[in-house]
């Protein structure tokens, strides 16, 4: 294994770990390429337990893989990052937002890296679509996973494009991101000043906001969501959440006979064990070709206003108190 590698990385929390195990013996298990994959985490208790957890993993032996801790990833920041004070104190947030800086810090110039959630689900054999020159590639969902409302308004005002139906599951990018321009972002959105310091809100969602801002600038487009399927919580499915339907006879609704990934977010990444183990999510046929990118479509100001109003109604009538928020 060497040059042909494909450069994967996850940056998650030992607590993960219950559904995340999953996602990495379905991802060395179906990938029929090489993976060299960076685990990145926190202290060195979760590092001590992501390494023992993918050590126990049938497969793992195939590719490459290592867990890196955020004693190394600071010490690399501090170099990487300076003069971006933004960015540096951005990363002291939420530890999604590790997400956006972490993983382009161990990118040789110019090198992909092929960004993954922990919840994610590889349900047949698969190839990864080619990661863009320039550009990103992210997983398109409906309606989007840009939160909250004050975060990206100020998105708005700041002034930058989104893209609309952003998930943020699986990103491609390569080390060419404009870090000075990014730096400027995060401090017009305010900055990480800490807990009940004003600034940004500690919330993870505003992850998908500057990924959506930085698909705007760089361009790229979707991942073809006949192969890279996002879970999606309808209002249907909210009415068999609420009359307690299985998450196994939930996860038999999923369309995934020619899915590449699956992305079990919110509620399904709790499923992905018991489907497992009942043997639903696979079908066996390998795809190895390339999906169809499409290019982002914007979220203009006009739109996201008028969902926030239809939200603000539905809560007034009291629909995400019976049905969840």
């Amino acid at each position: 294994m060497g040059n042909g590698e494909r450069k994967v990385y996850v940056v998650l929390g030992a607590g993960a770990l219950g559904y995340a195990r999953y996602c990495f013996a379905s991802l060395f298990r179906q990938s029929l390429e090489a993976l060299h994959v960076r685990l990145i985490t926190d202290g060195a208790e979760d590092v001590k337990k992501v390494a023992e957890c993918v050590a126990g993993i049938e497969g793992q032996e195939r590719h490459r893989w290592e867990v890196i801790g955020k004693a190394q990833t600071d010490e690399r920041a501090a170099e990487f990052y300076r003069g971006r004070a933004e960015v540096l104190a951005f990363r002291g947030g939420h530890p999604c937002w590790r997400k956006v800086t972490d993983p382009v810090m161990y990118a040789e110039a110019g090198e992909e890296c092929v960004l993954l959630d922990p919840d994610l689900y590889f349900p047949n054999p698969f190839t990864f679509e080619a990661t863009p020159g320039r550009g990103i590639l992210l997983m398109w969902q409906k309606p989007n996973c840009l939160y909250p409302p004050e975060s990206v308004y100020g998105a708005f005002t700041a002034p930058v494009q989104l893209a609309d139906h952003v998930d943020i599951g699986v990103a491609h990018v390569r080390e060419v991101i404009d870090w000075q321009w990014v730096d400027w972002l995060i401090g017009r959105l305010g900055g990480w000043r800490g807990a009940n310091a004003g600034g940004l809100p500690r919330s993870m969602h505003i992850e998908a906001i500057l990924w959506s801002a930085l698909a705007m600038k760089m361009g790229g487009g979707y991942l073809d969501r006949a192969y890279w399927v996002c879970w999606r919580r309808s209002a249907w499915k909210r009415v068999l959440m609420k009359a307690r339907v299985s998450g196994v006879k939930m996860m038999r609704r999923e369309k995934l006979m020619h899915a590449k990934c699956f992305h079990a977010g919110g509620h399904a990444k709790y499923w992905i064990a018991d489907a497992a183990k009942a043997g639903i999510l696979e079908s066996g046929e390998a795809q190895r070709e390339p999906g169809t990118v499409m290019p982002f479509e914007e979220l203009r100001l006009g739109k996201y206003e008028t969902q926030q109003r239809m939200k603000r109604v539905l809560k007034g009538m009291g629909f995400y108190k019976v049905m969840g928020g």
